[in-house]
Formats: C-alpha cells, structure tokens, sequence
C-alpha cells in the first residue's frame, strides 16, 4: 500500500468520522424562534383569547411590533438545551441579615413618613374603608417600587408572551398573558403605558395581571384602575388586596419578644396558634419592656422564631399571615412589618440579632429536609428552603435526640440526619 493511498484512505476516514458527528438537524435559530413565535401568536393565543372574550382590536394592538425578550431568565425555547437549575437568588429567601439592610430602611421610614403626612387624608379614607394601617400600605409601596420611584421600563405584553411562549412555567404565564389581555381590554391603560417588571408584576404595586382583575380599585374616582401613575388607586388597591385576603381589622401584625430558653422553639407556626394570653404565661414578653396590647390577649397569636434561636424572635398575629400573601416569606412580611412600625412610631431595628444563618445549600438543607420526612416529619416539602414546619421539626429532632433545639438548619446536623 503506497503512501498517496495510505493518505486518501485517512482522509476518507476522518471525513466519515466527521460526517457520522454532526447532528442531525440543527439547533433553530433564533430568528427560527421568532417565526415560531408570530405563527403561535397567531394561530394558538389568538384563537384562546377570542374564546376569552378579547376584542380582535384589543389584540391587535397589544401583540403591534412585539417580538421575544430573550434578555429573561427562566427561558426554554423550542430545540434549545433546557436551561439549567438556576441558585435560589431571591433576597426573600437568602441569608436574613443583608436583607435588614438598615441604611436602606432608615431611608424608606423617612421618606415614607413624608408620604404619610402628604397623602394623610387619602391614607385616612382607605383605613376606615379598608380597615388596613396606611403605614402597612406605605411600608409595602415603599418594598416594591420605592413608593413608585422605580423605573418599570418592560412592556408586560411583551415580558408575558416571551414567558408564556417559552419559559418553564408556559401555563402559568399564559393565563397571566389572557389577563393582561382582559386590563387592556376594559381600557384602565393603553398598551404604550402598560408596564410591568420582568417577571410580568404590574405598576406601583406589583400586582400579576390576575390579582391585578381581583384587587385593582379605582380610589381617585377618575373612572379608571390606575396602578401606574395615580399614588390613590395605588395604596387602595394594596389596601384591597390585603382585606381580600382576610386581613383583620384593628390588630397589629406582630411584637418582637423574648422567649425563655426553658420554652421550646418547636412551638411556631399559623396551625398552633394560641390565645396571646397563653404565650405570655409562658414567660414570653415583649423586647422593648412594654406589656401587649390589652386588646390583643384574648386573640390568637403565633411564636414566630425565622432563624430559631439564632436571631429575632417573634409573637405575630394572623395579619402577619396575610402580608405573606403578598411576598410568601417571612423576611419579607417582618420586613413590611418593622418599616410599617418605623413609619408609624419611629421604631428602630430588631433588637435581637441575626446569626450566621441562611447560608447553608439548598441542596444540603433538601437533603435534611428528605431525611426528616422518612422519619415521619412534616416538613412542608423538600425544597431547601426552612419554612417554620423545617424550622419546628428540626427542634422536635434535636429534642428527641438529646440535643439543645434551635430549631434552624446547622451544618453539624448533616452528619447525624441522613
């Protein structure tokens, strides 16, 4: 075999080799991906919509000249590789004490204090219609937008048709999509001005286009639902949503306490809930040395221990809850609850302080989490995160096993719970 062959055949080879390598069809591009979105805005969304009652103009309008936002998170488009499982980066739900920023909240209590005396007839109207503190509205406005500050740049058709089209969560962003579609529809706003955040929450208050439908109210009387730029309809439709959901009318959110250390942490949650009376014959007391509210004693409270006993400990009332419905963490609702209280009184920060907690990997607090339930726990779920059923069965564990509870997540723990 002469070296000229030799060579022809090992060309050959490597061309085979290199033919057999390539794939059979080619990722799509993204210009692909825009074709197949207009087809689906066309021949999909519309015809759900129409069902849904929306007016041919009303889409037309809303979908003129809007294409994919590919700069979102959480995206799978059609023929791409699934994205991968992102870190948990929701500041509700990472280590407590960055989150208790105080320059921050001092600088939202006093600004906030300047909307309370600004907007005091309108704050005084919505608490004796809805019933909720207008510090606890100021304090949630001043959470989401900075109290309407921040710039909301998105088109949130835009944002909840690349979501619904090809997110992880098409069927939730869909329905939010067909929403919207129903708000530009009963002309609160035009589509030029109906702007959302990249996740697709809405204005001032960050309402999702369905709680938008259920909650939105017109407070300034101009005819119209105005989340976007009328401060009124704003802080009446926080207020809504929160007597919506149940809040109570007359009692406070919560009291920060010490808890002896001879009553168990294990004790916090909204399902054990007990006369406050009961808790203060514990020896719970309130922090600040002042005794609770007489009105208060004979209402259920809850103990509310969000880093066990490696930080601030609480007694907080059912209205705590229902700010959680806002944001479903209980940073952000003791959040909410201490910025409402600075406004409101000039109160400080938490006296007790935040240890080195909430720095544990979610996969290592997942695996505790799997561990207890096959010990027969309630854990809420094994999804990493330390709600107060991780929280509570953690110290049941620690009881049980002879240990000291505190009830949070500890890397020492990892070697004796599998």
């Amino acid at each position: 075999m002469n070296e000229r062959f030799l060579g022809r055949l090992l060309l050959a080879g490597a061309a085979l080799l290199a033919l057999y390598a390539l794939p059979s069809h080619a990722a799509p591009s993204k210009a692909d991906i825009e074709t197949r979105f207009e087809k689906w805005v066309q021949a999909d969304l519309w015809p759900d919509a129409k069902k849904n009652g929306i007016s041919e103009k009303t889409f037309r309008a809303a979908f003129a000249g809007v294409e994919l936002d590919w700069s979102l998170s959480d995206l799978a488009p059609p023929g791409f590789p699934p994205p991968k499982e992102q870190k948990q980066t929701q500041a509700e739900f990472s280590s407590p004490g960055p989150y208790f920023n105080e320059d921050r909240l001092k600088r939202l209590a006093m600004t906030g204090r300047g909307f309370a005396s600004q907007y005091a007839s309108t704050l005084n109207r919505i608490e004796k219609t809805y019933g909720v503190p207008g510090s606890i509205v100021l304090a949630i406005w001043g959470r989401e937008t900075g109290f309407g500050a921040a710039k909301i740049p998105n088109s949130a058709i835009k944002v909840l048709a690349t979501k619904a089209f090809m997110s992880t969560r098409k069927d939730m962003f869909r329905m939010e999509l067909i929403a919207a579609l129903h708000i530009l529809d009963g002309g609160d706003v035009s589509p030029a001005d109906f702007k959302g955040s990249s996740a697709g929450a809405l204005g001032q208050p960050q309402f999702m286009p369905t709680s938008y439908l259920k909650y939105a109210v017109d407070f300034d009387g101009d005819g119209h639902r105005n989340i976007w730029t009328s401060v009124p309809d704003t802080l009446a439709s926080i207020a809504n949503f929160l007597v919506k959901k149940g809040w109570q009318r007359g009692r406070d959110w919560g009291f920060e306490v010490t808890i002896p250390q001879a009553v168990s942490c294990a004790q916090e949650g909204p399902d054990l809930a007990k006369p406050l009376s009961h808790w203060a014959s514990l020896g719970i007391s309130r922090i600040s040395g002042k005794g609770f509210p007489s009105g208060e004693l004979k209402a259920q409270a809850m103990m509310l221990v969000p880093a066990g006993r490696d930080g601030p400990e609480f007694i907080v009332t059912p209205n705590f809850y229902i700010i959680k419905e806002y944001n479903n963490s209980d940073l952000y609702a003791l959040y909410i609850g201490n910025l409402a209280d600075r406004i409101a009184f000039g109160a400080g920060a938490f006296q007790g302080q935040w240890g080195d907690v909430g720095r544990m990997l979610r996969s290592d607090v997942a695996a505790m989490q799997r561990a207890l339930e096959r010990q027969g726990y309630d854990v809420g779920g094994s999804d990493g995160l330390p709600g107060y059923k991780t929280r509570r069965s953690i110290g049941q564990w620690q009881e049980k096993n002879g240990m000291e509870p505190t009830c949070f997540p500890e890397a020492a723990m990892k070697g004796r719970l599998k």
